[in-house]
């Protein structure tokens, strides 16, 4: 007969529990750590994410939660870097990135979503769990519990310079940019609109940053209108500037309508729509037969481009340097109505006669500091010298473009950066060169558009115009 154990008897251990996976945190977790370690880009590399977790069976719900997280955390990255650093003995550079990724996911639960705070400790604890272990779990849980024992609000006021000791810096801390992107786009405000480039101005434009942007379509002309990409999508509406554009609602997806998925459609931003059509309604003088992309990837304007110049009988050749990106906008232009081009060829190198094209259009590579709501973690990517190195390689682009314009056609020169070292002083350096080409004042083709400047090129802005911070100079080739 066996004898009943007494209350002081040992009792066996537990057994261990294992971590719960939540798909949607394990997903934001990869993604950042794709973004630190292989520089991808989130809006590169997320959707391939989730759609591998949607098969595993995660639900849309858990799509958006995940979506939500990797974007928030990118965007407000400095601030929180900054709360964390004060709720930790050690300098922030000496803690693994993997662990920094999961507090600063707990953070953006903590300090900028409803999670009410116990649930955002407690799924952040389970998700180090799962990625890091027991032992960076407890560091995980200590820290976070330190960061939810006061609001964002209050934790700026702590860890931000008073405005008027360290303006730059306190703006940087604030709204989550590098000092010295607070610098240069404060700069180009300064001189793109003097008379509203205040604190409040600049306060305006980077918290514009911070706030995804909606998804905006293109009906490329021929091929599509507005009115139908609307009517397959009743709760969206009609762009602000581009008689072309529609704005889906919050979380809308463009992949179930029929127009998008058979190309007649696409995904861009109204400000690359804008540059397009102003090229394309710029006054030339004699023919208009012959049009150049000359940095046609990955294919977005160039299509817009191609459906335009069929239309008036007109034929695009979209050239690319890079042949991946080459393939892309082949994709894109696939089914126009009229006549195409794609050819892998160099701008700075032409494979044309100079004097070839009617219109020419360079939306150079640079900085991408005007795509910051869509691409958060270029800001902590990019370093000042970068723009320097962009600036070679924008003024041949420009050269090339200029020379392979006959007299009488039209140049634009356009980037997705605000800095005056990507814009201005690149049109300025170029134009001295005496190459025979006069300005042509771009407002006008961009009507009622508010805040362009005093022209004769424009910039624009998240928080005036609602686009990406396109940058668009127009000329006449005169000789």
């Amino acid at each position: 007969m066996s004898t009943p154990a007494s209350p002081s008897a040992k009792r066996p251990p537990r057994p261990h529990r294992r971590p719960k996976k939540d798909p949607a945190r394990i997903v934001a977790f990869k993604a950042l750590r794709a973004v630190d370690e292989r520089d991808a880009y989130a809006n590169l590399i997320l959707p391939s994410l989730l759609r591998e977790a949607e098969q595993k069976g995660m639900d849309r719900r858990d799509a958006a939660l995940a979506t939500e997280l990797v974007y928030g955390t990118l965007r407000m990255q400095g601030t929180y870097d900054a709360v964390i650093s004060a709720c930790i003995d050690r300098p922030l550079r000496e803690v693994d990135p993997p662990v920094l990724d999961v507090l600063s996911l707990g953070a953006h639960q903590l300090l900028t979503t409803r999670i009410p705070s116990h649930a955002a400790v407690s799924a952040t604890v389970e998700l180090a769990r799962v990625v890091l272990g027991d032992g960076r779990a407890k560091f995980v849980n200590a820290v976070l519990r330190r960061i939810s024992a006061q609001d964002l609000e209050t934790w700026v006021g702590q860890i931000a310079p008073p405005y008027e000791e360290d303006a730059e810096e306190h703006l940087a801390v604030v709204h989550s940019h590098p000092r010295w992107v607070v610098s240069a786009l404060w700069d180009s405000l300064g001189r793109w609109q003097p008379q509203a480039s205040g604190r409040a101005a600049v306060e305006e434009l980077l918290a514009a940053d911070n706030v995804r942007p909606a998804v905006t379509l293109v009906a490329r002309p021929g091929r599509s209108t507005a009115a139908e990409l609307r009517e397959a999508r009743p709760e969206s509406e009609a762009g602000r500037w581009s008689p072309f554009a529609v704005r889906l609602a919050e979380g809308g997806e463009p992949g179930g309508i029929e127009a998008v998925r058979e190309g007649r459609a696409g995904v861009q931003d109204e400000g690359s729509q804008l540059v397009a059509l102003a090229l394309a309604a710029a006054p030339v003088e004699g023919r208009d037969a012959l049009w150049l992309d000359g940095c046609a990837g990955p294919g977005g304007k160039a299509a817009l481009l191609a459906a335009l110049a069929a239309e008036r009988g007109a034929a695009l050749v979209a050239s690319e340097k890079q042949p991946h990106r080459a393939r892309l906008v082949a994709r894109a232009l696939a089914g126009n109505p009229g006549p195409y081009t794609v050819i892998t060829a160099d701008g700075t190198r032409p494979a044309w006669a100079e004097g070839t094209f009617d219109r020419v259009l360079v939306d150079v590579p640079c900085s991408g500091l005007g795509a910051l709501r869509r691409r958060p973690e270029a800001r902590w990517r990019r370093r000042p010298e970068d723009i320097a190195g962009f600036g070679p390689l924008q003024r041949d682009l420009l050269r090339g473009a200029i020379k392979a314009t006959r007299p009488g056609g039209v140049v634009g020169y356009a980037t997705c950066s605000p800095h005056l070292a990507e814009t201005r002083a690149v049109v300025d350096d170029v134009l001295r060169e005496g190459l025979g080409v006069e300005w042509i004042d771009a407002r006008p083709l961009l009507p009622e558009m508010p805040g362009l400047g005093e022209g004769p090129d424009v910039q624009l802005w998240p928080h005036l115009h609602g686009t990406d911070a396109m940058y668009l100079a127009l000329f006449r080739r005169t000789a």
